[in-house]
């Protein structure tokens, strides 16, 4: 195993600007006047006073260092989760996924997932995983500005960068900056991938409350080189140095390395770039008040009816090339043959313009958790590839019911959205859900129903540049799901119960056919997390998922999947939490899909079956105040001798596609309060 360390020299001008960037953010962070001590605002337009400055309290054990945010579309407000406990926290995937053995490459998820929204598809879902999303994407409210900085190394010269600022220059007006570096040169030939990731927010309300509006800006970037898996595989266990990187691949170009940390051009690969652009407003009618209070005026507003605008602007790209393509390994591998001079190269692009227009209802003045919204709104598709143009639009309405009862108790909600014409009409997606909280303690149980119908995704319709063969059929994907979820937060135990249904499955056959399944596809999920107490200091942490298929449709997976934490944790000498033990990721034997790097996407596959090895990886975590790290030593399965039980010493995620051997990670995360 190789470890990057020694003397930093910047060859890469995207590199400098990276650093130039990180610099200048923490100059102006350090730089800026301390914020005036201020009390929380209510997001959006709800009534009612201010919170406490929590940032003025600390739980030692729980290093409850608090900042209010609340997601997009959420009326939930959360703290910053500052734990130490779960290294995956802080990673950029979870433990939940895989990929095709280095961080950055083609990943997918070992469970179960489908898209349950009706709508544009683009059909490329491959890298999304790493990416900064809308439905995540967090509006802070603080009394101080905040500042965290994040450090990983890993293996093979992998490295990870993160930073996050915000800070509340009034008590109206909260922005926010973050942003993410990774770059990854592998385990193998050809393996080299970088993500680039930066989410820029901003969300004001009016000093009387009427008014509010947000402000989204996510940029992301994959670019992940692509080898085509090994050509030998059965050369793994006779490594001269036990170096994959002896080991030939069907893509690249053999015998070049390209292990330099800091470089992030791509050679053979795929390339996703993906830019949102959201602009939210809200005004309120209703009933205003004030509180006069140590002379100090507070002021009030109970919402009856909110007018609601949100734009949108969406820009993609997806893109295959090979610099240097040899025909023979596309023949002889993948099936395609290259013409004589023909520049590997396959490119899709889309726009999306949406405009939605809601009016939102509130019945009982002091309750702003009981509402009723109905909208309107507007979507232009724009298509373009490196031969043709494709343009359309949609039309839809929209509603939303929620009721939030006073006493807490009672959650109800019931959501929708129809495709009333253009391109995508007759495409809906239908929730219902209902949540009781039935004690003191915050147990709570939920049920909900959720319907999608969904055109099939946009690449599989024939319009692409990429070799994807067109669908016999367009009929629309449909999903009934039924859910049952037991939390009993006094004990550590949540056990979750999903039934899904699907009418004209959509899978990928083999690299190129998209096919649809003619016949019902049913799917059945349990899951159950635990975390038992064994002593003072030993916490076992549970999490276990059944699945259940039937054999005979196209949908392969593991029957279970389960992660299993033993833990040794606990306060030691006044300021330092630690948490340290062993980690065991398990799922059983399946035939995992393979992967096209042409069309970057799995497809079906019954030739290659996972073995049963389950990967066991040791841990030391801890936090001493603000500062926090993180140790692993990772893959320790590895280490182990081969046999006919166990299969081969290194773990394969996908056909002929080669886990990473045993790996170390040391990463550091460290926050700021002025």
């Amino acid at each position: 195993m190789q470890f990057f360390h020694g003397t930093i020299i910047i060859s890469n001008m995207r590199t400098k600007r990276i650093l130039i960037i990180c610099c200048f953010t923490t100059c102006l962070f350090f730089g800026q006047l301390s914020a005036q001590n201020m009390r929380f605002n209510s997001f959006g337009g709800g009534g009612g006073g201010g919170a406490t400055d929590s940032l003025q309290k600390r739980d030692k054990a729980e290093d409850s260092i608090a900042i209010y945010y609340r997601l997009y579309n959420s009326l939930a407000i959360r703290n910053m989760d500052t734990s130490v406990n779960d290294f995956f926290s802080k990673f950029i995937i979870p433990y939940s996924n895989y990929n095709l053995g280095n961080l950055g490459n083609a990943s997918k998820s070992y469970l179960f997932n489908p898209l349950q929204r009706g709508g544009w598809d683009a059909g490329f879902r491959s890298y999304e995983v790493y990416n900064y999303t809308l439905e995540q994407t967090p509006f802070y409210q603080t009394t101080k500005p905040y500042t965290e900085l994040g450090y990983l190394l890993g293996g093979k010269g992998e490295q990870l960068i993160e930073l996050l600022h915000t800070q509340n220059k009034t008590k109206q007006f909260n922005y926010s900056f973050a942003y993410r570096f990774s770059n990854a040169p592998g385990n193998l030939k050809n393996q080299h991938a970088n993500l680039n990731n930066m989410r820029i927010t901003a969300n004001y309300q009016s000093k009387r409350k009427r008014y509010a509006s947000y402000w989204v800006m996510l940029m992301n970037k994959s670019a992940s080189s692509e080898n085509g898996g090994l050509v030998n595989s059965n050369l793994i266990d006779s490594l001269s140095l036990n170096n994959p990187y002896e080991l030939e691949t069907r893509l690249g170009i053999s015998g070049v390395s390209f292990r330099n940390p800091f470089n992030t051009s791509i050679a053979t690969g795929t390339t996703y770039k993906e830019q949102n652009f959201v602009w939210k407003q809200t005004y309120d009618v209703g009933q205003k008040d004030s509180v006069v209070k140590d002379t100090v005026t507070t002021y009030l507003f109970y919402p009856r009816l909110r007018f609601q605008n949100e734009i949108k602007y969406q820009s993609n790209q997806f893109a295959f090339a090979d610099a240097n393509p040899l025909a023979l390994n596309y023949d002889q591998y993948f099936n395609y043959k290259l013409p004589v001079g023909q520049t590997m190269l396959f490119q899709d692009q889309w726009k999306r313009f949406t405009n939605e227009f809601s009016l939102v209802s509130f019945p009982e003045k002091t309750n702003p958790n009981q509402f009723l919204q109905v909208g309107l709104g507007y979507q232009q598709l724009n298509f373009k590839d490196t031969l043709l143009s494709w343009s359309n639009h949609d039309i839809y309405g929209l509603g939303v019911y929620k009721n939030k009862t006073k006493n807490l108790r009672w959650d109800i909600q019931a959501s929708g959205k129809l495709f009333l014409n253009g391109y995508h009409a007759g495409d809906y997606e239908a929730l219902f859900s209902l949540t009781s909280v039935f004690n003191k303690k915050g147990d709570q149980v939920a049920l909900w129903l959720q319907n999608s119908n969904r055109t099939p995704s946009f690449n599989r319709l024939g319009i692409t540049a990429f070799p994807i063969s067109k669908l016999s059929t367009i009929d629309k994907e449909n999903i009934i799901e039924l859910g049952a979820m037991w939390d009993q937060k006094s004990r550590g135990l949540t056990a979750s119960f999903q039934y899904k249904l699907i009418q004209n499955f959509q899978y990928f056959g083999s690299g190129y056919q998209p096919l649809v399944y003619d016949k019902a596809l049913s799917y059945i999920k349990g899951t159950v997390s635990n975390q038992l107490k064994l002593s003072t200091h030993w916490n076992w942490y549970n999490e276990l998922s059944l699945q259940l298929v039937d054999p005979n449709v196209p949908l392969h997976l593991p029957v279970i999947f389960t992660r299993q934490r033993l833990a040794f944790e606990g306060n030691f000498f006044k300021n330092l939490f630690l948490s340290t033990g062993l980690e065991l990721i398990y799922h059983s034997a399946f035939q995992p899909d393979a992967y096209m790097p042409l069309t970057g996407q799995f497809y079906l596959q019954d030739q290659f079956t996972t073995n049963n090895r389950p990967i066991a990886n040791a841990f030391l975590n801890f936090r001493i105040k603000r500062f926090k790290g993180f140790i692993r030593m990772e893959q320790l399965n590895t280490l182990l001798a081969t046999s006919n039980q166990l299969g081969t010493r290194y773990q394969f995620t996908a056909p002929n596609y080669l886990g990473t051997g045993t790996w170390l990670r040391v990463g550091i995360w460290w926050n700021f309060i002025n």
